[in-house]
């Protein structure tokens, strides 16, 4: 029990359960932003294209209600406005991926002078560096 403590304060004292937390809320909030986007920007005029008509409400009916069953029926039209849900949170998520995929690439490029390069890949530069300049040397030698 105590080794289980003591993991997990390694693991909360190290972010991972902090950045968790923040990814989620993040998350629950870029959710709402999406719902909104999709049902106040999007739906809107795509209802337009198609008569006016509300896709949430669409649906292929199975069986009718009568007073003793309740209606059996397929709900297109829910499915179409979770599948362009689906679509502008993945093409969103991409946008922004490529974003810092852009920025990390930058960084990580030593000969980069606009950006800061961490001190891992400079580090790793130098390596390289003085590996090529000992072959070169190393190279002249047996000449």
């Amino acid at each position: 029990m105590k080794n289980f403590i003591e993991e997990f304060k390694k693991f909360a004292i190290k972010g991972n359960l902090m950045d968790m937390a923040i990814g989620i809320i993040i998350g629950t909030a870029f959710n709402n932003v999406v719902n909104i986007l999709v049902k106040k920007v999007v739906m809107p005029p795509f209802s337009l294209l198609t008569d006016d008509v509300n896709l949430h409400d669409k649906k292929f009916i199975l069986r009718e209600a009568t007073e003793k069953v309740d209606e059996v029926a397929i709900g297109y039209g829910e499915l179409i406005e979770v599948s362009i849900d689906f679509l502008i949170v993945a093409l969103t998520i991409f946008v922004v991926i490529k974003f810092f995929n852009r920025f990390k690439s930058k960084s990580e490029d030593p000969k980069n002078s606009e950006v800061e390069t961490p001190k891992n890949i400079q580090l790793l530069s130098n390596m390289e560096r003085l590996l090529e300049e000992q072959n070169e040397l190393l190279r002249k030698s047996q000449k």
